[in-house]
């Protein structure tokens, strides 16, 4: 059996961080298993990737400026977005709603691990495996196109960039994993997690910077954790936030992913008591 996580007594002896280890090991091994998916949702993310950027190379000619953002600085913007995409939104709990309904569940409550830190540990190998790919992609796009492209200005906007990162990170894991766990109270789980991705393509800062909406709008986003996910860390890469407005954005994103969390266990606790699985 390839699952690394089966009920055995060399299991239940190893460490607890050599699991989860072995979980997102796993993972890598799984996708290479279903190439012709992995290979297709890779094209897919190339291809808007270059729908997004040409689009602003033609919106924005050479000299122009909209906002705070001339052609290099947009540029840069949706070619790292691209990365941070990569990172933070890929995620295989799409598959626990499914595991839930069908009553497939069972068969991990069983198990020495926590569930949701195994789907973390899921999540880590397929982030790693795009994190891969992408490079790899803007390698090339970088090696035909040669875009403008610019470094942070300071090495506190990396770190400020990274940590942003991390818990961009954690606040789209603990949303997707409330969304299926929808799966607990209701069959229907595709609509929920469709209407996110949505939002995500609008509200995330993936297609355009946040800032250029009118003033009212870009306050009513930068309450709602869309934000944080790509355009946030993004706007610390570029260096364009003072140290108390990069203080304010990352202590809201942590106020999010620490709520989120507690709602994560909660919807966690109440679905178990709802949960059954005849004949499982």
């Amino acid at each position: 059996m390839s699952l690394p996580l089966l009920i055995t007594e060399q299991n239940i002896l190893e460490p607890s961080m050599k699991k989860y280890y072995l979980v997102a090991r796993n993972t890598w091994d799984q996708t290479i298993a279903y190439r012709l998916n992995f290979v297709m949702w890779r094209f897919r993310v190339f291809l808007s990737l270059i729908t997004t950027y040409f689009l602003w190379l033609t919106l924005l000619p050479q000299g122009k400026v909209i906002g705070s953002y001339t052609q290099p600085t947009i540029l840069t913007y949706i070619l790292g977005g691209s990365i941070v995409s990569s990172i933070v939104l890929s995620t295989r709990v799409a598959d626990v709603a499914e595991e839930i309904t069908q009553g497939d569940l069972s068969n991990y409550l069983t198990r020495p691990v926590n569930y949701i830190g195994y789907y973390f540990a899921k999540d880590i190998g397929d982030k790693g495996m795009n994190i891969l790919f992408s490079l790899f992609e803007i390698t090339i796009f970088f090696l035909i196109v040669h875009p403008p492209f610019s470094f942070p200005p300071h090495y506190v906007n990396t770190i400020e960039f990274i940590i942003a990162m991390l818990v961009a990170i954690f606040i789209n894991f603990s949303i997707n994993m409330m969304l299926s766990f929808i799966g607990f109270f209701s069959s229907e789980t595709w609509a929920p997690r469709f209407i996110y991705y949505i939002l995500l393509s609008f509200f995330a800062g993936s297609l355009f910077p946040l800032d250029i909406f009118p003033h009212w709008l870009y306050i009513l986003l930068t309450v709602l954790p869309f934000s944080y996910l790509i355009y946030t860390p993004m706007k610390l890469y570029l260096g364009q936030l003072s140290l108390s407005s990069a203080m304010l954005a990352l202590s809201i994103a942590l106020a999010w992913a620490i709520i989120l969390y507690f709602c994560v266990q909660i919807l966690w606790k109440k679905g178990l008591k709802q949960y059954s699985a005849e004949g499982k």
